[in-house]
């Protein structure tokens, strides 16, 4: 598969696979929010989770959950691998940007089990909101972010950095965020000053065959609670 999102071979069916394909469209809430955390969009409210769709598990905040207080924000360093022990996960990192288009780059499909980290944004551990992005699934099996609507607040999602410290983040939030009603700001902004937080994002909701488009995107939160090695 080629990396450029925008291409229109993600909008024609293919004759071969019974598998699902997130397309280009499923990516367009991205780039709005994207353009609207890039224009200091800063904090934010918290929201309220609700129930995903189709597929998905219902998700947000359990209410005997207690949460650890956040810990101090780190310097920058690149981040390298992405570990989420609840679902098996632990990923290589690869920076992206925006395409031709002006939409999220995410990884290409021939490379469904790498997440991407929106690279003109913070640096996961540093101060502010941390960006990574991955597929939920591909034509014939499922990718990388495939069971991220499952996570639960309490969770611990771990970022491995190049300076040799792992940033140790706790999930607060869960939310599958419509297309037709998508809150950027919800999304992608500080949700408390300060903090060094950290968004996971894929694809969600129902997937409608004809226009070969899921309904919503799965965001998930997190913030720094600890640093390892």
């Amino acid at each position: 598969m080629r990396e450029d999102f925008s291409d229109s071979q993600f909008d024609r069916p293919r004759s071969r696979g019974s598998g699902r394909l997130v397309t280009g469209g499923a990516w367009a809430v991205l780039l709005l929010g994207l353009w609207l955390w890039g224009r200091d969009v800063t904090e934010v409210r918290q929201g309220i989770s609700g129930p995903a769709t189709g597929d998905m598990a219902a998700i947000g905040r359990p209410p005997a959950v207690e949460l650890p207080p956040a810990a101090r924000p780190l310097g920058n360093a690149l981040p390298q691998r992405l570990d989420i022990p609840a679902l098996g996960v632990q990923a290589p990192v690869v920076a992206r940007g925006l395409d031709r288009a002006g939409a999220v780059d995410p990884p290409p499909f021939d490379q469904a089990g790498v997440v991407g980290w929106y690279a003109a944004g913070a640096e996961p551990g540093a101060a502010g909101a941390a960006v990574m992005v991955g597929h939920v699934d591909t034509e014939t099996r499922p990718a990388v972010f495939y069971k991220l609507s499952t996570l639960t607040p309490g969770r611990t999602v771990r970022v491995v950095r190049d300076d040799g410290r792992v940033a140790e983040f706790t999930v607060d939030d869960v939310q599958v965020l419509g297309r037709d009603h998508f809150d950027a700001r919800q999304a992608y902004g500080v949700h408390r000053p300060g903090r060094a937080e950290l968004r996971l994002i894929t694809c969600g909701g129902t997937f409608d065959p004809v226009s070969r488009n899921y309904t919503a995107n799965v965001v998930v939160s997190a913030y720094l609670t600890g640093t390892g090695a």
